[in-house]
This record gives C-alpha cells, sequence and structure tokens, in this order.
C-alpha cells in the first residue's frame, strides 16, 4: 500500500478534489463515462448527403445532381427533435469538461444543416416528396423547431449569425402565433383526436420559449413558459399515483391510459430548463419549484432497486428503460446543484446514475432506449415498444444527467 503521510497537505487536497470528482455516486468515473458517449457520437457522425434511390455519396449539395432526392447520411445533423435535446447536452458538456470540442461538434452540424438548406430548399418548392430539411421551410408542429430552435439558441450564442436568428425568430413566431392551443392557451395537436394535449410538449415549447424570454428580455415569452407548465400539471398530474398520463383528450375531458415513461421525464426536464433561465427574482420561481418538486418526488417511488425507472412508470412488470432514467437524474441532480431543493434528494440521483452506468456499452453506446412513441389507448402499446442501441431519444439526457453529476462530485 502506498502511504500518503508525508506528502503535502496541498497534494492531498488536491488529490481529494479529483477522486471526489471522479467517483463520486456509486465509484462511477462520471467523467469518462460522460466522454465516452459523447466521443462516440461523434465519431459516427458524417457531413455528406446520400442518393435515396442509388445510395451514391456527396461531399456537399453543390455536387448533387439537381433534382435529386438526397439526405443527410448521418442520423445525428438531420432537422429532429432529438438532435436538439443532443445539441443541448454536448453544449452544457463542453462548460463541464471545458472542452471545445464538443461545442464545436454542435456548431459544425448547424454549419453543416443551414450552408445546404438552398438546394432542399428549392427541391422543396418543386416536389410533392418531403425533402431533407422540410421542417425548417414548413413549420407545421412543435416536433419540427422547438427543440431544434433551443439547440440553436445555444450554438448561436457562440457564434452569433444573421440566418440563425431569422430562424429562431420564425419559430418564437410559429409557437406564439400559429400552433393549435385551447381556448386557455395550453399547447395542443390535432391527432391523435383534435385538441389533444401530449405531455412531451412542454419539452418541445418551454425550453426554447424561456431562452427566447432570456435572449430578448420580453417577459411574454416567460409568461407563455409557466402558462404551459401550469396548465399541463392542470390537465396531465394524476394525483392519485403522482405521476403524469402521457396525453389528454379535450373532446371527452379525459386523460390516456399510460404514466409513460419518457413523457413524464419531458415534463421534467422543461421545467428544469424554464427554472434555468427564469429571472432569479421572478415572482413564480418559487411555485414552479414546489410543482417540479412535487413530480420528483411522485416519479421517486417508482424507482426499481437497481436505480432505472420503468418504461410504464407504475408498470414494474414493464421494462427498465434509459431515456426516462436519463431525464430524471439530470431533473433532481440539477435542481440540487442549484440549491432548489434539499441536497438529501442527490441519494435518488446516484442511484439512478449507477443504473446508467451499467447500460453504456464499452464503446459508449446506450443499451434499453425506448423508440420513438405516439399515443394509443390501449396500455399493450406503450408494453411494446421497442428499444433501440443508442437510439437517440436517450442522448441528450444521458450526456445532461452526466454533467451534472460531475458538477456533484466536485462539489463534494
Amino acid at each position: 500500500m502506498i502511504k500518503l503521510t508525508n506528502m503535502k497537505k496541498p497534494f492531498l487536497y488536491v488529490l481529494a478534489i479529483c477522486y471526489s470528482t471522479i467517483t463520486f455516486g456509486q465509484g462511477i468515473n462520471s467523467e469518462e463515462l460522460v466522454r465516452r458517449v459523447a466521443d462516440n457520437v461523434i465519431q459516427h457522425t458524417t457531413f455528406d448527403f446520400v442518393n435515396q434511390k442509388t445510395g451514391d455519396k456527396f461531399q456537399s449539395t453543390t455536387s448533387i445532381p439537381a433534382g435529386t432526392l438526397a439526405r443527410a447520411s448521418s442520423s445525428y445533423n438531420r432537422w429532429e427533435y432529438v438532435n436538439g435535446v443532443l445539441t443541448i447536452g454536448m453544449m452544457e458538456t463542453a462548460l463541464v469538461l471545458n472542452d471545445k470540442k464538443y461545442s464545436d461538434y454542435s456548431l459544425h452540424n448547424f454549419d453543416f444543416i443551414f450552408s445546404n438548406l438552398a438546394y432542399f430548399e428549392n427541391l422543396n418548392k418543386t416536389l410533392t416528396t418531403r425533402v431533407e430539411y422540410a421542417p425548417v421551410f414548413n413549420i407545421a408542429s412543435l416536433d419540427d423547431c422547438g427543440a431544434m430552435s433551443a439547440g440553436l439558441m445555444d450554438v448561436n450564442a457562440l457564434v452569433y449569425k444573421k440566418e440563425y436568428r431569422a430562424y429562431l425568430d420564425r419559430a418564437a413566431n410559429y409557437i406564439s402565433h400559429k400552433q393549435l392551443r385551447f381556448a386557455d392557451g395550453t399547447l395542443s395537436r390535432p391527432q391523435p383526436r383534435n385538441m389533444t394535449i401530449w405531455a412531451d410538449d412542454l419539452f418541445m415549447s418551454v425550453p426554447f420559449l424561456a431562452r427566447m424570454g432570456k435572449l430578448t428580455g420580453d417577459r411574454r415569452y416567460f409568461d407563455d413558459a409557466i402558462k404551459q407548465v401550469e396548465n399541463f400539471n392542470k390537465y396531465l398530474y394524476d394525483p392519485a399515483s403522482g405521476l403524469f398520463f402521457h396525453n389528454y383528450y379535450s373532446e371527452v375531458g379525459m386523460n390516456g391510459v399510460a404514466h409513460w415513461g419518457r413523457c413524464n421525464g419531458w415534463l421534467a426536464m422543461a421545467q428544469v430548463e424554464l427554472l434555468k433561465n427564469l429571472p432569479a427574482n421572478h415572482p413564480k420561481r418559487a411555485q414552479l419549484i414546489k410543482l417540479l418538486l412535487r413530480q420528483m418526488v411522485g416519479f421517486s417511488r417508482y424507482q426499481d432497486q437497481t436505480g432505472l425507472w420503468h418504461q410504464v412508470l407504475d408498470k414494474p412488470d414493464s421494462y427498465l428503460e434509459t431515456s426516462v432514467t436519463a431525464m430524471f437524474v439530470y431533473a433532481i441532480a440539477h435542481s440540487v446543484n442549484e440549491g432548489w431543493i434539499d441536497p438529501t434528494y442527490m441519494t435518488i440521483a446516484r442511484e439512478g446514475w449507477k443504473g446508467l452506468a451499467s447500460k453504456v456499452t464499452d464503446d459508449g453506446q446506450l443499451q434499453d432506449v425506448c423508440v420513438g412513441t405516439g399515443i394509443e389507448d390501449n396500455i399493450e402499446f406503450y408494453y411494446t415498444r421497442p428499444t433501440k442501441l443508442n437510439d437517440t431519444h436517450g442522448l441528450g439526457a444521458f450526456l445532461l444527467a452526466g454533467d451534472e453529476m460531475i458538477k456533484a462530485g466536485r462539489k463534494k
């Protein structure tokens, strides 16, 4: 055994800090785990296009024959809400690890998209088939714009570009003035039945609205974001279980069938993102923290002994799912780190982080992530949703959870 008794105190202090940073949370090297997942994403991201019919690849749109229907080769630089969450995670990872490799990655992704928009915009005008980046030109849902705009906002804070800001203004106008809403202003969708609330939509709107409020100083964005949090709690919260239902059908005034895991995760993360951007002296801050704590206490009752949560939260015979676990760990750990809630709640996050660590492969892929999920009226639909190795629905949330555990370790 190596004895350290003769070492100088400053060395011991530094050693203790480093040990705490690495091992906080069941002896897990949190930084290594975060880097492993983030580096795997970077390693497997390409920046080219592929002809959907022939498989031919093109380095840029300038080399694609006119009229060719092509798409981005990599799923990581498509215009999809999951990549907005991944961007938020990568940008936060760059800050926490003081490593611009991760922010440079996100900057490259958006530069690649916007540099090639003109080709697809022209194609969009001539074809009836959906083209790559179509949601950029035709914003038609919160999925099209909310999460991607939140990620773009974080990128634009580093490299201001007028074309980025122009898109952000368009997205804000869509959410504020064009998205379907109830008479009381609650965001809703026209499917599966008209005027349906999806729990997912709190994240597809609130993080971006909160960022717009902070950027512009216009309190209307904060007011709208807070209204959504309050109304989603009103329509979706189930006091009997302490959980949220996936949806609400306005035509019958009833909720759907499932306390689906990830939709509860979207709700938790959205509230955290609002509080992160809300002015410290906002009169509703304490009320919003109380709502968030109520949710966290509720879902903590259903945590499995592995530290993970189930696909259907209150159904222990449903499978253990990674993305919801990452979302819950992030929400709790960030809330403790910011001093919003009592530090004792960190024990829940530590157990969740231990469970998440068991789901990371040696090469940095996440196991047991539920694929994209719609809404159905039978519980079997949620039970039988397949999982996919390294599905993007889990990556951004995992990075955010890991970042908070690293910060917690440094504090300890």
